[in-house]
């Protein structure tokens, strides 16, 4: 058996259905205008995955991959469409960790809700990888990450933690304290959630 080489990037995204997505702004947007908001995230979060270049792209897909959006994706981005296992966040990024850590070095997955991310921040998250860190992380101004990095899957990283909370960074550095991992912290950034983050992307694309 070869040695796992190379990196994958995975992109976790749900289905762009009105009411279930960016439920946060859909007093400002509507259901719909929440949707279609949702949806232009994702294309503009795959645009600046492929144009780093690391590699094969994965498009994780919630609840699966029979979204007519998902098969957009695909063939028009040419990545590979794959269905988020069933469970909490934790537990769907560990899986997915863990199996493509099985055939990849270096494993970056990030969401898709963060337009202050570029293909440098994932250039500079693979290096951090490449050059030894066990992990790396972008975090966000809401006290989460848009995007973690390992080289192995660890399932203390991601067990009971609070996922949304303002504390997921916080919780994420004492697991990583505990198990004695060295990990980079890139720059942090913003994401898409509440009326005054929308307000801030409108600002940001004048």
């Amino acid at each position: 058996m070869t040695a796992p080489d190379g990196t994958v990037v995975i992109i976790f995204a749900k289905s762009p259905q009105p009411g279930a997505v960016k439920t946060r702004l859909v007093p400002l947007l509507g259901e719909e205008g929440a949707a279609a908001l949702h949806a232009k995230l994702v294309k503009r979060t795959l645009e600046t995955t492929l144009a780093a270049s690391l590699g094969r792209v994965e498009l994780h897909c919630a609840p699966d991959t029979d979204d007519p959006f998902f098969r957009f994706c695909a063939g028009h981005f040419g990545v590979t469409l794959q269905p988020q296992v069933a469970g909490d966040l934790g537990t769907r990024m560990y899986s997915a960790f863990e199996s493509a850590l099985a055939t990849h070095a270096c494993v970056l997955l990030l969401g898709s809700d963060c337009p202050a991310l570029t293909a440098r921040h994932l250039q500079q998250a693979d290096r951090s990888l490449r050059d030894g860190a066990d992990a790396v992380f972008i975090p966000c101004e809401d006290g989460g990450y848009a995007l973690i990095g390992l080289r192995r899957a660890e399932p203390r990283l991601f067990d009971g933690i609070a996922w949304g909370s303002v504390n997921v960074m916080a919780e994420t550095r004492a697991r990583l304290k505990q198990l004695s991992w060295t990990w980079c912290e890139l720059e942090t950034l913003w994401d898409v959630d509440r009326p005054e983050d929308y307000q801030r992307l409108v600002t940001s694309e004048q």
